[in-house]
């Protein structure tokens, strides 16, 4: 896969300062704030930074912890995985494999059939809707059910 390495000033540039906070700098939105916490629409989250293709919401579920919540990402080689031992805890970050944007964690608390909880700053991602034009959803903090 061909990486995307920016400038600093580049990024700033691409992306708003909340976006820049989360995915540059590895910031975290406040849980229940994001716009994909409660999504249902069936689709596509891409990085909001590169639009590579991230995760499927067939693999997305209610985890009850505040921010989007998948089983697995949609392949792989997508994502990286490293060590974050920040904070005073051990913990796997997870970043797209294309530009390096901070995603959010994995936890082993998730449900079968992987175990897994991808959770992710809904900043670091955009919804694209199956049903529709291509276009991105808006996301809303709705059901979308």
């Amino acid at each position: 896969m061909e990486h995307l390495n920016l400038s600093e000033s580049e990024w700033r540039k691409r992306l708003n300062p909340e976006q820049f906070h989360v995915l540059r700098e590895a910031g975290t939105e406040p849980a229940f704030s994001g716009r994909y916490d409660n999504n249902k629409a069936d689709g596509i989250y891409r990085c909001a930074a590169c639009q590579l293709e991230l995760f499927d919401s067939a693999d997305k579920y209610d985890s009850g912890s505040g921010w989007p919540s998948f089983t697995q990402p949609i392949a792989a080689d997508h994502v990286v995985e490293h060590a974050d031992v920040s904070h005073g805890m051990r913990r796997v970050e997870v970043r797209c494999a294309r530009c390096d944007g901070h995603l959010g964690h994995v936890f082993p608390d998730g449900p079968p059939p992987t175990g897994l909880r991808y959770c992710i700053n809904s900043v670091s991602l955009e919804f694209r809707s199956r049903g529709g034009n291509g276009e991105p959803a808006s996301g809303g903090n709705s059901d979308n059910s």
